[in-house]
């Protein structure tokens, strides 16, 4: 036991970081800021994609049992719009609703009010989806390049070990052995930081693609509301949402 010990803390990653050289110490370095960026990333997209899960249940649910349209907009506003993209999906139909029955549905360029509301909505969603696909991009980096590095770490840890040993004279398999050993420690850890990254990348993925569909059906349900000319009476135009002749047919 007493061997195994001390063979362990003599050849592992303590040693390798005492023998490598600046280039060495570099790939270690980028494999460290990659893991720990990846992690971050994976738990924060986790805990936001939860949360959008729970909005995509409550609040169509809070929207379609309330009694008047004016309510229903009143229920939307308060679940805070800015943080919750299917409350701000449901006011962007109403203020495209209000708008198009008004007066700038004489420059809205002979759309239907269908058309209107479907461009509305589409920008909507588009403008949601960037972030619930927030920080994927990286991790697939970190999925797909972090084996290199380590790899590269290993390669370069392993010309200096063989250099060395041949500077010595002395190239025995015991000699061999350790270095060479050490220097594969870099591409574990390489493996060690891509396997999560990758997972979490897939994970985030399913996930927000359901998402995605559960907005895109509360869309169409908004749509198919919307859609039917209801009346709208002058008292109850909203005052939040961007100026229809932004938003334009």
């Amino acid at each position: 036991m007493t061997t195994m010990v001390s063979v362990g803390s003599a050849h592992g990653l303590a040693a390798v970081l005492a023998q490598a050289d600046a280039v060495g110490l570099a790939a270690f370095a980028l494999l460290a800021i990659m893991s720990l960026a990846s992690w971050y990333l994976l738990v924060a997209g986790g805990l936001r994609h939860r949360r959008l899960r729970a909005l995509a249940r409550l609040t169509p649910e809070a929207f379609w049992q309330q009694p008047a349209l004016a309510a229903a907009q009143q229920a939307m506003i308060d679940r805070d719009p800015a943080a919750d993209p299917f409350a701000r999906l449901a006011l962007e139909a109403i203020e495209a609703t209000h708008q198009y029955a008004g007066a700038v549905a004489l420059e809205a360029g002979g759309c239907s009010h269908s058309e209107f509301l479907t461009r509305a909505l589409r920008r909507s969603i588009r403008a949601a989806l960037r972030g619930v696909d927030a920080g994927q991009s990286v991790l697939a980096s970190v999925g797909s390049t972090a084996p290199f590095v380590g790899l590269f770490g290993t390669v370069w840890g392993i010309y200096h070990a063989l250099a060395a040993i041949g500077a010595s004279g002395h190239a025995s398999l015991d000699r061999v052995a350790g270095p060479v050993g050490e220097a594969l420690i870099m591409t574990a850890l390489g493996i060690a930081v891509a396997v999560p990254a990758l997972l979490g990348y897939n994970g985030l993925q399913r996930s927000g693609r359901a998402i995605q569909a559960e907005m895109e059906g509360f869309a169409h349900d908004l749509h198919a509301r919307f859609a039917l000319g209801t009346a709208v009476r002058g008292d109850d135009r909203p005052r939040t949402g961007a100026a229809a002749s932004a938003q334009g047919c």
